[in-house]
């Protein structure tokens, strides 16, 4: 396991992520449950979601070089393009269903329930599948990616109206696009040049 691909994966998924509906909801959550619940629920969805987008990731890597390049250079080139034509959220948009209590189960189920229905498809999860299937070292990009996810999370969950109010979110937004640009033409060069 390469500790330099999970360390790319982690900083392209942490910043694609950020901006994300899915951090909005465990900001809501965690102003509502307890925090250890809700985190829970959601680091489970999204062990969910990367061992998916790694199971495609891989599956993508089983097509010949140049074409795996050119792939993931024009989906890296779409999901910069889905950030920075994407409409800024408000936060007071998302709708979370409560639970019938607050017991763990509850709401873990909540959180897990959530999340795992907002991400399918989602630019992070499509974005894990690039990396799986540009590195071919999927245990490390999934953990990237897993513990990128999970970073966002706890970050929305216990700081993430701090955080609005000092980093805007059109800022995150450019920058996780800028990153996603740039792998993008590293992929295009790779297929290109071969």
């Amino acid at each position: 396991m390469s500790i330099t691909v999970a360390a790319i994966t982690f900083g392209i998924i942490f910043l694609a992520e950020l901006p994300d509906k899915t951090a909005l909801a465990s900001l809501v959550l965690g102003t509502r449950y307890r925090a250890g619940y809700v985190f829970a629920g959601i680091a489970a969805a999204f062990a969910v979601h990367v061992a998916l987008a790694i199971a495609a990731g891989s599956l993508l890597s089983l097509l010949p070089h140049r074409w795996v390049e050119a792939v993931v250079g024009l989906l890296f080139l779409g999901g910069a393009l889905m950030l920075l034509l994407q409409k800024d959220e408000d936060e007071d948009g998302e709708k979370v269903r409560e639970p019938a209590s607050t017991g763990f189960w509850r709401v873990a189920a909540t959180g897990f329930v959530t999340v795992l229905i907002a991400e399918f498809g989602d630019l992070t999860q499509i974005t894990t599948a690039n990396l799986a299937a540009k590195y071919t070292d999927p245990l490390a990009v999934g953990l990237g990616s897993w513990l990128a996810l999970c970073a966002v999370a706890g970050v929305a969950i216990v700081g993430g109206k701090k955080l609005m109010k000092h980093v805007p979110l059109r800022l995150i937004t450019r920058i996780a696009a800028v990153v996603m640009l740039v792998m993008a033409g590293v992929s295009i060069v790779g297929a290109i040049t071969g």
